[in-house]
């Protein structure tokens, strides 16, 4: 027998057993399970605080645009509580393991960053600007004994400045989101905020540049004087129409009065330009811009006009004035719309209804002496003046009114503050030539007179715009069609009085009317061809700064239409980008048409 020991036999490890790996198994079954259901409900529940976060957004612009701001500023709250839900039930852990996942993570992420942006907008954007919402009072900016408290403006300075910076960053955040594996309703989404950001932040720069430039402008730090023109829209120019009267603001501290009225027969005709005229202006549309009041708004650009009209009041008055400012009939008659009708001293009633027929067309059969109907408008200027600066006005109705001038064309204006002009460059009040950026390529459409009369009262116009890519090069082939129609009665050459129709002094027949046409393109557009009635056109092919530019001119009787289809070739990045026109405000707003185009004739 040996005495060594017998050898150690290796311990034996349990087998695992079925069951505890079927249990092991299910544990992450059901954790996957309660995990997916997780995010499934949260969101679910995050879906429902975003549709929340719309219709308090629809709502606050709703009570907004009423002047309800006790109401605004309680649903302001409510939208930042459901946009703050969103993002807390869209950024936990759980969600954040599931953005890796296939299929699915790419919704989940993209749903996030909507939340999070919406949330950043609430309390960066909405709440700041809320939060002097309650101590603005739209009634506050109603005139008292002449003077607006601008107080209030230069109080919610910070906060707008605040509100439009977040939203800009929030408009550049949703770009960001990447939507290239995401559900269709996921990528809509995505793209309305977009859209809807990009709209609220050009608002909201807008707004910003309001409340720091109204201030000053208005004489906070001392006094200003601003030439107001008022064009008429009966005699066309391609900012409007020409000035027939013109006026001085003085202004000091919200504090705004009247001054000088003047015609424009107060003014004699220059020689030669009274300021340097640049090539493409004088190539275009004559030095008669700069020799003639009437005539300084015959170029679109309206800084060019303003401060051609400055110099003509400073050479015939001695006042260099601070600034210019355009208004239309038909803007008057959108703020008697706040005002209500006024009484003027020829005895006539001015009202919203029938201001432009009474200022552009009846007047001058009731008052037939040029000197009479100069004295008719500066009353009616006067009345409206008169109204406004006493207060007497609906202050949401008269925002509105100027609001709408301002986006439609008939509204401008010009600093001769450098600073501040810079601001205003780029705003639709600025009156500037379009311009073009990757959300649309922007056309401008200009009208001027060559009648020499006050027939455009009675012209009709319709723009429409087309892009197509008919090349292998992918370059766009962008079309504007201008519609023109002389709406006169056949009779016009006798029932209408001899001012209205020129009465042939300038070689066009009495009832005609003559219209030069001018179209803008956007700078990398190159003039293709053009048709005029049917036929080939054979247009002035210019450059105005960067962008080419064809002119035409036209002529038509009574009751006669005629049609223009100018053609450009675009750049080759931009055969998807939206085309859009701007064009001359008549007395009837211009909405541009969308123009079909086909590579087989789109000239016919």
């Amino acid at each position: 027998m040996s005495d060594q020991p017998e050898p150690r036999r290796a311990a034996r490890l349990p087998r695992p057993r079925p069951r505890t790996v079927l249990w092991g198994v299910l544990a992450v079954v059901l954790l996957v399970v309660l995990a997916i259901a997780w995010v499934a409900v949260r969101g679910a529940l995050a879906k429902q605080d975003l549709e929340a976060s719309v219709r308090h957004v629809d709502t606050l612009r709703s009570q907004l645009a009423a002047g309800d701001t006790a109401a605004a500023v309680r649903t302001a709250a409510r939208l930042e509580s459901s946009a703050a839900d969103a993002r807390a039930k869209t950024s936990d852990p759980v969600w954040a393991v599931f953005e890796h996942a296939p299929l699915v993570g790419g919704n989940l992420r993209a749903v996030r960053q909507v939340a999070a942006i919406v949330d950043d907008v609430a309390s960066d954007a909405v709440r700041p600007v809320a939060g002097v919402l309650g101590d603005v009072d739209v009634d506050a900016f109603k005139p008292v004994d002449g003077r607006i408290d601008l107080e209030p403006l230069v109080a919610a300075a910070p906060a707008v400045d605040r509100a439009a910076t977040a939203l800009r960053e929030a408009s550049r955040a949703a770009e960001r989101i990447d939507t290239g594996d995401t559900v269709s309703a996921v990528t809509d989404a995505v793209n309305q905020l977009r859209a809807s950001l990009a709209s609220v932040s050009d608002q909201a720069a807008v707004a910003d540049k309001v409340v720091s430039l109204v201030p000053p402008m208005l004489g906070d730090g001392g006094k200003r004087q601003y030439l107001v023109l008022f064009q008429n829209n009966a005699e066309l120019r391609a900012g409007g129409g020409i000035p027939g009267a013109v006026a001085l603001l003085d202004v000091e501290d919200g504090a705004i009065s009247l001054g000088r009225q003047a015609s424009t027969a107060d003014f004699p005709e220059a020689d030669r330009p009274v300021l340097p005229l640049d090539t493409e202006t004088q190539g275009l549309y004559g030095s008669i811009t700069g020799e003639f009041i009437q005539d300084v708004t015959l170029t679109p650009r309206f800084d060019t006009s303003a401060q051609l009209a400055r110099e003509m009041w400073k050479r015939q008055f001695g006042q260099r004035v601070d600034g210019v400012l355009s208004i239309d009939p038909v803007t008057l008659g959108y703020v008697l719309r706040a005002t209500g009708p006024v009484r003027l001293a020829t005895g006539d009633e001015l009202s919203s209804d029938n201001a432009v027929q009474l200022l552009l067309s009846d007047a001058y059969a009731k008052y037939p002496d040029p000197a009479v109907q100069d004295a008719f408008f500066a009353s009616a200027a006067s009345a409206v003046f008169t109204k406004v600066s006493a207060g007497g006005f609906d202050p949401t109705a008269f925002i509105a009114a100027l609001t709408s001038g301002v986006q439609e064309g008939r509204v401008k204006l010009w600093s001769a503050d450098r600073a501040e002009q810079r601001e205003l460059a780029g705003t639709a009040i600025a009156g500037g030539l379009p311009t073009s950026d990757d959300r649309a390529q922007r056309f401008g459409v200009y009208l001027n007179d060559a009648t020499g009369a006050k027939m455009d009262y009675h012209l009709e116009k319709t723009v429409a715009v087309g892009s197509r890519v008919c090349r292998k090069d992918g370059r766009p082939t962008w079309t504007v069609e201008v519609r023109l129609r002389n709406a006169a009665p056949a009779d016009a050459a006798t029932s209408l009085p001899a001012y209205v129709t020129g009465a042939g002094a300038f070689g066009v027949a009495p009832g005609a009317i003559r219209t030069n046409v001018v179209v803008y393109a956007p700078s990398s557009g190159v003039y293709v061809g053009s048709t005029q009635g049917g036929k080939p056109g054979t247009p002035q092919t210019a450059v105005d700064g960067e962008h080419p530019v064809a002119q035409f001119q036209t002529l038509l009787s009574p009751g006669k239409s005629t049609t223009i289809r100018v053609q450009f070739l675009g750049g080759a990045d931009l055969g998807r980008t939206p085309v859009d026109a701007v064009s001359t405000p008549g007395v009837h707003q211009t909405v541009t048409q969308p123009l079909v185009a086909t590579c087989e004739s789109p000239l016919d």
